[in-house]
């Protein structure tokens, strides 16, 4: 079997290279950011094992002995499943990585904004000592808490904001009720931006998800409440969001992800004073990234062995390997 590393931002990939040689598979790697580029460089390979790589039908069919894609990560947007699917190529993830970093990250943010510690920090260092200067500060404990996704990592950020919020509610179209856990209260999607004071995004990004928050929905919220997004950067509409901060609806927000990586420095997202970013490092902690790249690289491994990669995304032909 011979796999192309199609693009990393990791300081190196030994840790795959290592995997690799000693399951007899020949890896070759690059920094794809284009079809074009993924097609030139995966020649004679049978899997590819992708991070922001576009791959799609244009890369299928022109590399016809490609039979599975994995990708870093739970989502899977820059493999598209449509196309690997009428092609018959296998599409695997790493969906259960990061879970508690994800949850504990966005739980993080979410109180970051309600009790404005980064703008104390700036206060300070700006030689003003006050417990006024950040404004005023409401009670998390009187605040509700709104999770749209109820998959792993929204069950973990209900289950980590139980006991600092007052109530926890969710929306998630896709799990039957004896999937919510019993401290959360089901609701209907607009009721959650009515009643939420904290809205925290767990969803992926499909058709389905992508430009979700917009002005019809921010327009629900109560005035002063906060947005937390460590899900996908697609899922809002960033002008929309922007126009809710600056009408009043929202307080705040905390980005871990934007619809454009890296964004402008000069953008009005960066700039805005109560957006608190981080650079899509929700999922990180030195022990999940290794648990990541170990999972996505392993479903190409368990692929050449059994036929089938450990985390199933879209199941391709059954004679995979022909």
């Amino acid at each position: 079997m011979k796999v192309l590393i199609t693009d990393y931002d990791f300081p190196d990939v030994n840790l795959e290279l290592e995997l690799y040689k000693a399951a007899g598979v020949e890896v070759v790697t690059a920094q794809c950011r284009t079809e074009e580029e993924v097609i030139a460089a995966s020649e004679g390979c049978q899997g590819l094992l992708v991070q922001y790589a576009p791959v799609n039908a244009k890369v299928f069919a022109a590399r016809p002995e490609i039979r599975i894609a994995s990708r870093y990560g739970a989502g899977f947007d820059t493999i598209n499943t449509e196309d690997a699917a009428k092609h018959g190529v296998w599409v695997g993830n790493s969906p259960d990585y990061g879970v508690g970093e994800v949850a504990t990250h966005a739980l993080a943010m979410a109180l970051d904004l309600i009790r404005n510690i980064t703008v104390y920090d700036r206060a300070v260092k700006a030689g003003e000592w006050h417990y006024t200067t950040a404004g005023i500060i409401p009670r998390a404990s009187e605040m509700t808490i709104g999770i749209i996704g109820l998959g792993r990592i929204g069950k973990r950020m209900a289950h980590i904001s139980r006991n600092v919020f007052k109530r926890v509610i969710a929306y998630d179209p896709h799990i039957i009720d004896g999937d919510f856990p019993a401290y959360v209260e089901r609701v209907g999607r607009e009721e959650l931006y009515r009643q939420a004071d904290v809205v925290s995004l767990h969803t992926p990004l499909n058709d389905e998800t992508r430009n979700m928050v917009d002005s019809s929905l921010l327009k629900l919220l109560k005035p002063q409440s906060y947005l937390v997004n460590s899900a996908r950067g697609g899922l809002v509409k960033i002008d929309d969001l922007l126009a809710a901060l600056d009408g009043g609806q929202l307080k705040g927000a905390a980005l871990d992800v934007l619809p454009v990586e890296p964004p402008e420095t000069a953008s009005a997202i960066v700039q805005h004073k109560r957006v608190l970013l981080s650079p899509h490092a929700a999922f990180y902690s030195d022990v999940a990234a290794r648990e990541l790249r170990r999972k996505a690289a392993q479903n190409l491994i368990d692929w050449d062995r059994t036929g089938r990669p450990s985390y199933v995304v879209v199941e391709g032909k059954k004679d995979n390997r022909k």
